[in-house]
């Protein structure tokens, strides 16, 4: 049952390039009540490629977790699916949102949603194939001019999917303007499964008004992580009327030092400090210094002097 499974309001977006293994624990650490895996390819997973393989690396500290997978040929999906049958504590979501130009020009990820026949084809191969709760991640719709949130989210309901998750922007829109929150709430009042909100949480207040004025039974966090993955404590401290614990630059400090370590002890120095140049980047955006501290973050190769330069900075 999804239930044993997914448990907590406080979901981390899975985002390529971003969720890997040493940010996903960071998260868990700060409060993330369950986390998923960046976005794996069906078709890479078929082939046993090894970086794919690397994607689905887990710690026991992210059990239960989530797999993401896209693809849009059912017979594709349901080999992969199979694949991932003998993993333990996982949910298997089906991508049918993302919207990079990469993954849409071949059919997949949020293009799926302009043939919702396909779409529920892709849907009931998942389910059919898994031995583990299918859940599905959808937009809006591709454009203005084809908004089919609902169609699609009903078709997933009565193809097996166990949970929806929706990002209240159309693919057109990739993440400009603002999430159509009303959107999210149409869906979760037309759907028996649970349904996840997704869309422009950056604070605690933004996560309790998504609950409240969607009806949503949790919310996801996507861009609003990057650089802050306090904000998974900063939202339980909001729907707990707690008062908000003022972060320390101390803090800041530590945490991306244990994310440095962690990213280095998975991945390799050499791997890890070019990774971790984003990350940086992201932590330090809109701190004093942080434009110039970017540039300097570029050149730098090692994870000793990765870490000498967080030092320096945050203290």
């Amino acid at each position: 049952m999804l239930k044993d499974y997914i448990k907590g309001k406080i979901l981390m977006a899975p985002m390529a390039g971003i969720t890997d293994r040493a940010f996903r624990e960071i998260c868990i650490e700060q409060g993330a009540d369950f986390v998923f895996t960046e976005m794996v390819s069906a078709k890479a997973l078929c082939y046993g490629d090894r970086k794919t393989n690397a994607l689905l690396e887990m710690g026991e500290m992210e059990k239960p977790y989530g797999i993401q997978i896209f693809g849009s040929e059912p017979e594709v999906i349901f080999e992969a699916v199979e694949k991932l049958n003998d993993r333990d504590h996982f949910v298997l979501d089906l991508n049918l949102g993302c919207p990079a130009p990469k993954v849409v020009k071949n059919g997949d990820g949020s293009a799926l949603m302009k043939t919702p026949s396909l779409a529920g084809k892709v849907i009931e191969a998942a389910v059919k194939a898994s031995n583990r709760p299918v859940t599905v991640k959808i937009r809006k719709g591709w454009n203005q001019e084809q908004i089919n949130d609902l169609e699609i989210a009903r078709i997933a309901e009565a193809a097996g999917a166990q949970l929806l998750t929706i990002h209240g922007r159309t693919r057109e829109e990739f993440y400009s303007g603002t999430a159509d929150w009303k959107a999210i709430r149409r869906v979760k009042e037309s759907l028996e499964i649970p349904v996840i909100g997704n869309g422009d949480i950056f604070t605690g207040e933004d996560a309790k008004r998504m609950l409240e004025e969607t009806g949503v039974d949790a919310v996801m966090v996507g861009r609003g992580v990057r650089g802050n993955p306090f904000i998974f404590r900063e939202i339980k401290e909001t729907l707990g009327n707690k008062e908000k614990t003022l972060i320390q630059t101390s803090a800041f400090q530590e945490v991306i030092i244990r994310h440095i370590e962690k990213a280095t002890a998975y991945k390799g120095e050499h791997t890890a400090v070019k990774e971790m140049r984003k990350h940086l980047g992201w932590y330090v955006k809109g701190r004093p210094h942080g434009t110039a501290l970017k540039r300097e973050i570029n050149h730098i190769g090692t994870k000793a002097s990765l870490i000498a330069l967080v030092k320096e900075y945050f203290v």
